[in-house]
Formats: C-alpha cells, sequence, structure tokens
C-alpha cells in the first residue's frame, strides 16, 4: 500500500481514487467479508489485474480507505478550527458551542457515519481473528491516532486551549466515548446527536483554558 509520503502518477491515483471509492459503496452493501475483490474491480469498472496493481489484498484496500477517510476528517479539522475566528473561546463563546462547530463540520452524513461504523466493528473483528490484519491495522491506528493528537494539541494552542490531562488519554477517551455512542444510536435507532452529546459533556471535564 502506498504511503502518504510515497509520490505516485495522477493516473494512478485515479485508479487508486475509483477502487476506494467502489469498495466504500461495495462494503457498506455487503460487508467487509462478504465483499469480493470481483465486486469492487466490476463496481470501479476495472480488472483484477488493476486492482493488484494498487492494493495486494481487500485488507489492504480497507485500510487504505481508513486512511483516506482519516485524512480528509484531519483536514476537515483543521479548515473547522480556522473557521472558528481569532477569538472562537471569549465569553460569549463557551468551549462546548467551539466543540460543536467543529464536530459538525467533522462528522460525514448520516449513512455515511453509519457504513463506516458498522464497517470499522466487522474490520475489527476481523483482526480479532486474524493476528496478521491484527498487526497491521492496530498500527496504522497507533499511527493515525498519533497524528490526530499532534493535530488536535496543535490547534487547541491556537484558540488557546488545553488538554486537563495527558492528550492521547484525553483523545482516547473522547474517541472511546463518540464510538460507544455511535453504536448505541446504530443499536437503538436513538437520537443521532447522542455520540455529539457526549463528547461534549467530555469536553467539559478534559478540555480548559490555557
Amino acid at each position: 500500500m502506498a504511503t502518504p509520503s510515497e509520490t505516485i502518477s495522477p493516473r494512478r491515483e485515479r485508479t487508486r481514487g475509483r477502487l476506494l471509492d467502489a469498495a466504500f459503496d461495495v462494503f457498506a452493501r455487503h460487508g467487509v467479508q462478504a465483499a469480493s475483490i470481483e465486486a469492487v474491480c466490476e463496481a470501479a469498472g476495472f480488472t483484477r489485474g488493476a486492482f493488484y496493481s494498487n492494493f495486494a489484498s481487500k485488507e489492504e484496500l480497507f485500510l487504505a480507505l481508513t486512511e483516506r477517510e482519516t485524512r480528509a476528517q484531519l483536514t476537515a479539522l483543521e479548515a473547522a478550527a480556522v473557521n472558528l475566528g481569532p477569538d472562537p473561546v471569549g465569553a460569549d463563546a463557551p468551549i462546548r458551542d467551539a466543540v460543536r462547530c467543529v464536530l459538525a463540520a467533522v462528522m460525514p452524513d448520516p449513512a455515511a457515519k453509519q457504513s463506516w461504523s458498522v464497517m470499522a466493528l466487522e474490520f475489527e473483528l476481523m483482526a480479532l481473528r486474524d493476528p496478521q490484519v491484527a498487526t497491521r491495522y492496530s498500527a496504522q491506528q497507533r499511527r493515525l491516532r498519533n497524528e490526530l493528537v499532534d493535530t488536535l494539541d496543535r490547534l487547541m494552542k491556537d484558540l488557546g486551549l488545553r488538554f486537563a490531562v495527558g492528550s492521547h488519554d484525553a483523545v482516547d477517551l473522547l474517541l472511546g466515548a463518540f464510538e460507544a455512542g455511535q453504536r448505541t444510536a446504530l443499536l437503538t435507532g436513538s437520537d443521532d446527536a447522542r455520540p455529539s452529546t457526549l463528547i461534549e459533556t467530555l469536553v467539559d471535564l478534559l478540555v480548559t483554558p490555557a
């Protein structure tokens, strides 16, 4: 799988993009485990040869899909923080309001959010059953989480905020709360705002003016 630092041709980038777009649709409809490479290729309009020139396996394809989605969210996070303005956390704009604006910009549409939650759970189950998949998935998640911590630390400093606990602990708590809330919402069909509400409540405890 190409890493973020590798340079690939525009043509290959387009091919990878179409395969990733097709993979999201196929995985969302059929599930990661049940989906076939042939179905992804057919949906993208490519041959198996085109697939294997970009990805070694279906698992590698999913990891690349996760990488792309996470980087899109990091970009949206930075853009949302910039759009808050020069003084977003003053007396007239509590921390919760700033967090709510950022979450609104970062969250995908409801249909995509549900698809991602289901696919991530399924892939985690696959990783639990396959040590090789688990090793690669865990390494990717650690790397992406470290990037998220670095991004949040930098943005919070710019916003005049800081975590009241260690940054890695705070991010683990925030992500855990969001994932738990999202799963509950999917299982019960409850108000989709619950995950964001949990995040805002935790922010009250974890984020403070610098």
